[in-house]
């Protein structure tokens, strides 16, 4: 599909812009490169541009921003020559999910029940950042309103890998991932119900975090699961995460499940030398999903861990099994009722066929409006949600997540943090597991047990499998401790 905004964005070669720029290795070294005179913001944008035309193949962006990210550049220079001050994120180029508004720009969820939706307000994390000068590229493809692991279930065509294009990105944040990987922005935002961050960051080769459910404000995130959707970052280091996550988080009178705690100073605190105290499940590490290669890599990470003065414990986690049918339960049934209000009657679209009654007008906008994967877990979270079956599947399911949720707490008690496979294989092949639901769910098992328990993760990118694609580590952290999980982290890609 053509693309709207896709064309040259400058007479000068793509060289020109590439020699100057070449791939700055942190926020940090952009603003003294700035600050020298080295480069423009005005430079630094087209070359993004450049990169991104020249990579549209990837099909990561849905919309680009191409002229008010260049009028966005050249305020930003008249004020480095004017000697004003700058914003945290002053010249950052960042690419924002397709859940996310932005006002006076489309959001759609990569669904055409959303088709020619503009958002008409900011999302607190979207406001935070322009207060901090970042310069917003464009929206990123995803899975249809974040539903999928593999980016394959989008109405703009899915996302290709940029390590690999016969493989998957990972979901729903695929786009996200691709847009960090193939460098066409320096940081993205993405949205995380139950791995949609850490997963995708894991098959491409970045870092991607998930921060504890409250940190984070939600409001202008289009909903998937209220109770377990939070927005995350990725990025190619730690430093630029921690500070991006710095400027978004806090309270929010907007968000009544905001956290009231005071935001750290993460990237003061970010250089630290504790040595930390590690729990692991065997039962992860044992399970007969996980790919052999993966649990060889984890065990010889711990060992050189080990080595420079962190500990390791193994605990039992009895609930590993659970999981995964806890997690669609409770997550289909809050689908239902959040993507009832995709009528055709507000916004968004509206069927054009003949109809004589408003039941009629429901049933065929919503039909044709969503796609498959969409509609499969609106009826499962309809099902589980019915007279006869609430106790059954959706109580059930609430009792098993507190159990969790307690488990967890529990060993957070007598640990800093958890260490688990981000996910059981590396990036598999489009179509591979797309006609098999057990096959792409059980994906999810070491992504979702964080959002079960409102807990913060973080995917590393630490290894290589000998299919030639990357994988990650994923750390955990209790709810409101990702100081923690992001010290350990810089140790970790530093050593």
């Amino acid at each position: 599909m053509k693309k709207a905004w896709l064309k040259k964005t400058s007479s000068k070669p793509a060289d020109f812009y590439l020699h100057r720029l070449y791939i700055h290795a942190s926020i940090s070294d952009l603003r003294r490169r700035l600050s020298c005179g080295e480069l423009t913001c005005t430079e630094v944008v087209s070359s993004y541009l450049q990169k991104i035309h020249d990579q549209v193949h990837l099909n990561a962006f849905v919309e680009v921003y191409e002229k008010e990210a260049l009028e966005k550049a050249k305020e930003l220079d008249a004020r480095i020559h004017q000697k004003e001050s700058w914003g945290k994120l002053f010249g950052v180029v960042i690419g924002i999910k397709d859940v996310l508004c932005y006002k006076g720009h489309h959001v759609g969820a990569a669904s055409a029940i959303l088709k020619g939706y503009t958002a008409i307000y900011n999302a607190s994390a979207i406001q935070r950042l322009l207060d901090e000068d970042a310069i917003i590229i464009g929206n990123l493809n995803c899975d249809e309103f974040a539903m999928g692991s593999s980016n394959e279930n989008s109405i703009h065509g899915r996302v290709l890998n940029a390590a690999d294009e016969s493989r998957v990105p990972g979901g729903s944040s695929g786009g996200s991932a691709v847009a960090v990987q193939a460098n066409l922005c320096m940081i993205s935002l993405g949205s995380d119900t139950g791995g949609s961050v850490r997963q995708p960051a894991d098959f491409c080769g970045i870092v991607g975090m998930k921060p504890g459910y409250g940190r984070i404000s939600r409001y202008g995130l289009l909903a998937y699961a209220s109770s377990f959707d939070q927005i995350g970052i990725f990025s190619t280091n730690i430093p630029d995460l921690a500070l991006t996550l710095e400027v978004i988080a806090g309270p929010d009178e907007f968000d009544s499940t905001a956290s009231s705690h005071p935001v750290p100073q993460y990237t003061a605190t970010l250089e630290s030398s504790k040595k930390f105290r590690i729990a692991y499940f065997p039962q992860c590490l044992e399970h007969p999903s996980l790919d052999p290669e993966i649990k060889t890599a984890i065990e010889g990470f711990m060992e050189k861990m080990k080595g420079l003065g962190h500990s390791f414990h193994a605990v039992d986690f009895n609930l590993l099994d659970h999981i995964v049918p806890t997690y669609y339960v409770l997550t289909t049934a809050e689908a239902s009722s959040n993507l009832s209000r995709y009528d055709g009657v507000k916004y968004g679209y509206r069927t054009t066929e003949k109809i004589s009654d408003l039941n009629s007008l429901y049933r065929k906008t919503r039909s044709a409006g969503f796609g498959k994967e969409v509609k499969k877990r609106i009826m499962l979270g309809t099902f589980v949600l019915s007279t006869g079956y609430y106790d059954a599947y959706y109580a059930k399911a609430q009792q098993v997540r507190r159990l969790i949720a307690e488990s967890t707490q529990q060993v957070f008690k007598d640990h800093d943090l958890i260490l688990m496979p981000t996910t059981p294989t590396p990036a598999f092949r489009f179509g591979e597991k797309s006609h098999d639901a057990i096959e792409m769910f059980l994906g999810d098992l070491y992504t979702v047990y964080a959002n079960l328990a409102g807990i913060a993760g973080i995917s590393l990118p630490l290894f290589k499998h000998s299919n030639g694609m990357p994988f990650g580590l994923q750390i955990l952290s209790d709810r409101l401790q990702e100081t923690q999980l992001l010290q350990f982290s810089q140790q970790v890609m530093k050593s």
